[in-house]
């Protein structure tokens, strides 16, 4: 995008802003569920900014206009911003401002800040009122400069919505409602709002496109002990859909309806309506007033532990992931190593084509990224056409992918070496594998949260004066999104236990700007370790298959223990593998896990 075309954008906002009385404005890079990834027709930053990071905030007031950027997207939005009058705010600098911190210092006392209240989480809305009326500021919810600006906006996705059968699913629509009304009920409530778009497939077994890469449907969710309603765009609703909800009393009302029908059936049966005080608007909580009550969702801890259909679908997954992706590196070596031209994007490519070969394929569970030398230093990088580097030997191949299969969801990264690594090079692989070993080796007691895991994968780097600064691990849903909540494993703490049955990543990284980049990232499933007199104790089984580059491991830097887990490891993806590929896909694999020795 040009930055005159940006630079128009914002110059039309701010007379937007002042036709409002609205000295500062906050655009998230969210939508009215509190998405991560979304639908384009929500994608109002990205139009505002030209910056297309999965995270990150516009600000925008009359003298100036910053992007929040946290540092996976550091890099990228100071290449997409410049030539703006967009600048960066390197989110979790100690020298740099929150957004709260920073309207404070610049708006004088009786200024307004506009907000979209159907962008930000009740929590969200009360936190930044406070603090902004602690400085004589006031915060405006019904700034909406989208529907007045975006004259070519997106309509929402008209993609069909299917069923997720529950010989996938392991357990029924009807089981799950009837737990998520009983945790309600606990929590003083007689019915519940679902806003999250990956809790309302959950909940309900269906599955849609409508977010690229995220196989959820544009919906909210009522329950009610009366009757539940699904609130959609009517004519993503096929026969089998509306008899699959039928079963479990589920109705349904177009997707607009959804507020005014939910405060009316509160007000109307005197209900309590439990509202995720993190997942759920603002603006919901002032639509329903006293017929609120703000709490936890029902579905977060329910959807994130797997059950055993879930996890024995997961393990299967994995098997024909590691196929493609067996075929998918050979077909980048032989490329490399004949010659032959290999773009950043043929790397993304070739995954893809590996990928969608297998049973029950369904799409990629994120884009791909593939970094190539300096490329693979920026966290979240994705390659355009005006990027794309070609890959060569000489440097590091950083590839982060993952799929979506009816049974299961995939995200991996390795970090390959095409030629002969440098001493560089393998010290900071081998620094990030020892963290990568110490999370998937580690027991810990019940209760334990991710918080206090995560130092166990940086202190390799750290005893060398290196760090990353994103998390080390996210969960994973079962053929829903690639990231979920509630667990993880990063240094603020999100005080959700580990919990057998959870899904989660472990990838540790380093970035090396301007040089080479390097991550690590395997699933892992927490399962139980021992019982004792000091209680439960739980460990992780790692899930993915496919090994890790061996010409970038010193194992003199390495504990005979560190060195006998990866070898236990390739024996795994041998094992596992082998009986699924062809003749010289199994000498390859065979090669690539020799075992590791001083």
């Amino acid at each position: 995008m040009k930055p005159e075309e940006i630079n128009s954008r914002i110059a039309a906002l701010r007379d937007y802003m002042c036709s409002l009385g609205v000295e500062a404005a906050i655009i998230p890079q969210t939508d009215p569920h509190l998405s991560e990834y979304l639908a384009d027709h929500w994608q109002v930053r990205r139009w505002l900014s030209g910056f297309t990071g999965s995270a990150g905030a516009l600000v925008v007031t009359m003298q100036h206009a910053f992007v929040w950027a946290d540092s996976r997207y550091w890099l990228q939005s100071a290449a997409q911003l410049k030539g703006t009058c967009i600048d960066v705010m390197e989110e979790g600098k100690p020298t740099v401002p929150t957004i709260e911190a920073y309207l404070r210092s610049n708006l004088p006392a009786d200024s307004t800040v506009g907000i979209d209240g159907m962008l930000f989480s009740i929590n969200a809305t009360r936190d930044l009122r406070n603090q902004l009326a602690a400085s004589g500021i006031s915060l405006r919810v019904d700034f909406h400069p989208a529907d007045t600006l975006w004259s070519d906006r997106p309509a929402l996705p008209k993609d069909k919505v299917f069923v997720h059968e529950e010989k996938y699913a392991g357990e029924s629509p009807a089981s799950k409602i009837s737990k998520i009304l009983a945790d309600a009920a606990s929590q003083g409530a007689d019915a519940v709002l679902i806003s999250d778009l990956a809790e309302v497939a959950w909940t309900l077994n269906i599955r849609s496109r409508d977010v690229e890469s995220n196989p959820v449907l544009t919906a909210y969710l009522y329950l009610s002990p009366k009757g539940s309603t699904l609130f959609l765009d009517l004519d993503k609703l096929t026969p089998e859909v509306s008899a699959h909800l039928a079963k479990a009393n589920v109705t349904t009302l177009p997707y607009d309806e959804a507020m005014t029908t939910v405060v009316s059936t509160a007000h109307h049966n005197n209900a309590k309506v439990l509202l995720s005080s993190t997942q759920t608007a603002g603006a919901w909580l002032t639509a329903l007033g006293a017929n609120a009550v703000t709490g936890t969702s029902p579905v977060a801890m329910l959807k994130a532990v797997k059950n055993d259909t879930q996890i024995q679908g997961t393990r299967h997954a994995m098997e024909r992931d590691g196929v493609a992706l067996v075929r998918s590196f050979m077909e980048i070596e032989q490329t490399v190593a004949a010659g032959h031209k290999l773009t950043e994007i043929d790397v993304a490519d070739i995954l893809l084509k590996h990928r969608k070969a297998q049973d029950l394929f369904f799409d990629i569970s994120f884009d791909t990224i593939a970094g190539f030398g300096p490329h693979g230093a920026i966290v979240h990088y994705s390659a355009t056409p005006e990027t794309n580097a070609e890959v060569t030997a000489g440097s590091l191949l950083l590839v982060d992918s993952g799929a979506s299969y009816f049974d299961g969801t995939t995200d991996i990264t390795r970090t390959i070496a095409l030629g002969t690594p440098t001493d560089e090079q393998r010290l900071c692989f081998t620094l990030v594998m020892k963290g990568h070993i110490a999370i998937a080796t580690s027991i810990y007691p019940e209760g334990t949260r991710g918080a206090q895991l995560d130092a166990l994968a940086r202190m390799p780097l750290w005893k060398y004066g290196m760090s990353y600064l994103h998390g080390t691990g996210h969960g994973v849903g079962h053929f829903l999104n690639v990231h979920e909540g509630p667990q993880s494993i990063r240094l603020n703490d999100t005080h959700a236990p580990l919990t057998p049955g959870m899904i989660t990543s472990n990838e540790p990284g380093v970035y090396l700007s301007d040089r080479f980049g390097i991550r690590c990232e395997n699933l892992v499933l927490t399962v139980p370790a021992m019982t004792t007199e000091f209680g439960n104790f739980y460990k992780f089984e790692t899930l993915t298959l496919f090994p890790f580059d061996l010409k970038l491991f010193n194992t003199m830097l390495m504990s005979d223990e560190e060195i006998q887990w990866v070898n236990n490891y390739h024996d795994t993806v041998r094992q596992r593998l082998l009986p699924l590929l062809q003749p010289a896909e199994q000498e390859w694999l065979k090669n690539k896990t020799q075992p590791l020795s001083r």
